[in-house]
């Protein structure tokens, strides 16, 4: 049946009253329609939903304005795929946004509940792993915020990653069931339901004009359905939509099967379709961990590609102006397969010519890099594509075949060059490499930071660099304002805005003007104060959580990411074994008080990681016990590390750990939100630390460690580590008494082969780092000790954080990538 056309002006709902009275007024309304519950016996998790529905009504309108707003203007539409979208809680980032949080929260104390109480108890929403979901949130936020037209694309995720629980001190994976009790920010959209195909065969097929064209007859079929979630930005700007892909099966139960007695069979494919959306990121390590991550992320790039071309043809009738009206970014490699999906559905579906519908992809899609780690940039066995994707697999051949002829023509490249571009990784069993797929179908290949950026062009991309000089840029990452200043640290946005105003809630740059008050010792005291505030909050965290009580007044020392040998959490806890020493060995000395704060998830199959953690655990167990010590040092691991976590901890951090291997981190995103709540930066030449270096002022942040150049020149040495071990005490003394079982009296080998490996090899240069690491800790332990000094550095931190805003970072996507004109310069 034809679709009707869409009217303009068609009539909508009056806007819903925003007063004290009228929130009231619904959210009991909601309360008792909607919950189904009287106030009387309403429990919070009832005023939780309820809340959320009448906020939700009034993001509704601006919402769907949006939307109309995009259609009468034609104006180009932004899709971000990602695999990852870290949004968290939204009920306070919604009530931030459109300015409802003093409104709602005296219309809630009218009713005799707690604001603060409900935004507790919103579960995360667990869609996401780390930085590169976080970095994807704040994205969208961002372009809602620059009134960018944009959709998120991505999966909804039943189970996420997993619940971290501690166990002895290791790692304990559980499901984590944020979807038990319902999502009340989410809407299906049914007619929004997509046909998704896996395996079968190619039949070539001549259509009645004598054209031959292939076809994919797949033999699995099931059905992505949408879920969409409204994405506000500040001020209610503009509301754009983050669409959830569910796999869901085409016959729930084969009842056939069911009637015949094969109750459990009778529920395979819905098991079979339902596996794909059930947990992000299932371990690879089998060939069914394998080929279920590949279904993953054909899933969503196929329904959000028949979604985008759906939408435009719906508006614009033909495929022509595809790059004029479609940006698509690829947020890293997964999402790659969509550049054969995007060729499969302009050739074999709609009968374009090879070569135009390679110049449209090409015109379309973008992709953003994130790692330069081999194992990172995703690669899949030819005969798991072959058999899972096989007309895919032709297409990829086909672009190889183009990409490899001009490289060998028009670049004049050898044999080796050749090699290194093609998309058919040849050594070690034939496997499509995913990275330069996305790569050669895109017009722009950026980086995450200037540092990154360079290494892109010289290591992993040198010869498609070389092919296509022109695609590589920088956009060096960032952060939202709204969610890592203004609501996760309220008390210092009302302090920021006493001392210098409000302009900077809309324009982050003006932040500059609290340098001029960084002397003044009334302001730095102020500063401090609301420091101590959020710390004393997440002292209270550890207390409850881990028994573990610390005090406010002691230098909180945070390292809060993902667990990663590149990351160096293991050098951290190594220095501070050699900390306890010193302190043990030398109680007369002036020592800072430190709680050293880890958190963060070790991939299931990352045995050296989960180490790590158990590591961390069990040298705390015996410091924090330790009368010796005389409570002046602590460590503590906080499990099931996700946003709300960390929105406790960055505004109470002090000092931030970002220690990575230099020329291992493409950007980092932490290190931005501990700069913006004031903490003081010790780390490594490394990702976007270089541009904080830049922007703060060397006096105002902690450097220590090899170089990139340094790194590499002693890997291509292969210079043995031990020398610098035997050259520091303190380091061999910390690694002996953690090795010999000091620290695991129940097993004395537990740790012995992860310290072997820093005399063998130390591939991410932790033993060499030793000595400059513990230095750079001893001046910090000195910066400390002059408050004055250190509240001077902590207030230029976040006077200069504006450069790494996200709505920096978007602001060049959509003027150098995208071809936008931002409305609000």
């Amino acid at each position: 049946m034809p679709q009707k056309p869409i009217v303009y002006d068609a009539p909508t709902p009056e806007p819903r009253a925003v007063t004290v009275e009228a929130l009231q007024a619904e959210i009991l309304e909601k309360l008792t329609y909607s919950i189904g519950k009287d106030p009387i016996v309403a429990r919070r998790h009832d005023w939780l939903a309820a809340t959320i529905y009448a906020v939700r009504d009034r993001i509704m309108d601006r919402w769907m304005e949006s939307s109309r707003d995009t259609w009468r203007t034609s104006n180009k539409r932004v899709y971000y795929l990602s695999l990852e979208f870290l949004i968290g809680r939204l009920m306070r980032d919604a009530m931030s946004n459109v300015g409802l949080m003093d409104t709602v929260r005296e219309a809630l104390n009218n009713l005799n509940v707690e604001l603060d109480d409900l935004i507790d108890l919103e579960p995360d929403a667990a869609l996401g792993n780390g930085g590169l979901g976080r970095l994807a949130a704040c994205f969208m936020e961002s372009m809602s915020t620059l009134q960018i037209p944009a959709y998120g694309y991505g999966i909804r995720y039943a189970h996420g990653l997993f619940r971290q629980e501690m166990s002895e001190g290791w790692q304990v994976e559980l499901p984590e069931d944020w979807l038990a009790h319902g999502n009340p920010w989410e809407f299906e959209r049914r007619e929004s339901a997509y046909e998704i195909g896996f395996g079968g065969h190619v039949e070539p097929v001549t259509d009645p004009d004598g054209t031959l064209r292939q076809e994919w007859r797949p033999n699995d079929h099931l059905l992505a359905v949408a879920y969409d979630t409204p994405i506000v930005g500040w001020r209610g700007a503009r509301v754009n939509t983050l669409r959830l892909w569910s796999a869901q099966p085409i016959d729930p139960i084969l009842l056939d099967k069911f009637n015949s007695g094969d109750h459990i069979g009778a529920l395979e494919e819905s098991s079979r379709a339902e596996a794909i959306t059930r947990v992000l990121y299932p371990a690879d390590a089998t060939v069914a961990g394998q080929e279920l991550r590949l279904r993953q992320e054909f899933f969503f790039s196929s329904a959000s590609l028949q979604d985008i071309v759906r939408r435009h043809l719906q508006q614009y009738g033909d495929l022509g102006s595809l790059p004029d009206k479609v940006a698509v970014q690829l947020n890293d490699t997964h999402p790659a397969i969509a550049i054969a999906e995007m060729m499969r559905i302009l050739v074999d579906l709609n009968g374009m010519r090879w070569a135009e519908a390679w110049k449209l992809t090409r015109g379309v899609f973008s992709y953003t890099n994130h790692t330069l780690l081999p194992e990172a940039l995703e690669s899949w066995p030819v005969a798991l594509l072959e058999r899972l994707l096989p007309r895919h697999m032709q297409i990829i051949y086909a672009i190889n075949a183009d990409v490899l002829t001009e490289a060998r023509q028009r670049a004049k490249f050898d044999d080796q060059q050749i090699a290194n571009v093609s998309l058919i990784d040849e050594h070690g069993g034939r496997r499509v490499r995913m990275g330069q797929l996305a790569f050669v179908g895109s017009h722009s290949i950026n980086g995450v930071s200037a540092l990154h950026t360079e290494l892109m062009k010289q290591t992993v991309f040198a010869d498609l660099h070389k092919l296509y000089p022109e695609r590589i840029n920088n956009k060096t990452n960032g952060i939202t304002p709204r969610r890592w200043l203004m609501q996760c640290n309220p008390g210092l946005t009302r302090l920021i805005t006493e001392r210098i105003g409000p302009d900077f809630l809309d324009d982050i740059d003006k932040l500059r003007g609290l340098d001029a008050h960084a002397d003044d010792p009334t302001f730095q005291e102020q500063f401090a104060r609301v420091k101590t505030v959020k710390k004393a909050r997440l002292a209270k965290l550890i207390k409850d959580r881990l028994g573990v009580t610390v005090s406010e007044g002691a230098l909180f020392d945070v390292q809060i990411k993902r667990i990663h040998e590149y990351k160096r959490q293991l050098l951290n806890i190594i220095q501070a074994v050699a900390a306890y020493d010193e302190i043990r060995a030398h109680p007369e000395k002036d020592w800072v008080p430190r709680v050293k704060v880890f958190a963060g998830k070790a991939a299931p199959s990352y045995w050296n990681a989960k180490l790590i953690i158990k590591l961390i655990n069990d040298v705390g167990k015996v410091i924090n016990n330790d009368p010796a010590v005389r409570g002046l040092l602590k460590v503590v691991f906080l499990p099931n590390y996700n946003v709300s976590v960390a929105e406790i901890i960055v505004p109470a951090a002090d000092l931030s750990e970002q220690i990575s291997t230099a020329g291992m981190e493409a950007s980092g995103t932490g290190n931005m939100k501990f700069m913006a709540n004031g903490a003081i930066t010790i780390g490594t030449m490394d990702g976007a630390n270089v541009e904080m270096h830049k922007e703060v002022g060397a006096d105002n942040i902690v450097i220590f460690g090899l170089s990139t150049e340094q790194v590499a020149e002693k890997r291509a040495k292969s210079e043995v580590p031990r020398a610098a071990i035997d050259r520091s005490p303190r380091l061999k003394e910390a690694l002996d008494s953690i090795a010999s079982g000091v620290f695991s009296p129940d097993d004395p080998n537990r740790y012995r082969d992860l310290i072997g490996g820093l005399y063998d090899h130390d591939w991410f240069m932790v033993a060499r780092d030793f000595d400059s690491y513990s230095a750079a800790q001893r001046q910090v332990d000195a910066l400390w000790l002059d408050r004055a000094r250190w509240n001077r550095m902590a207030i230029h931190n976040t006077a200069r954080v504006g450069f790494f805003s996200s709505d920096r970072t978007i602001r060049q996507y959509a003027e150098d990538i995208w071809g936008l004109a931002i409305a609000n310069q």
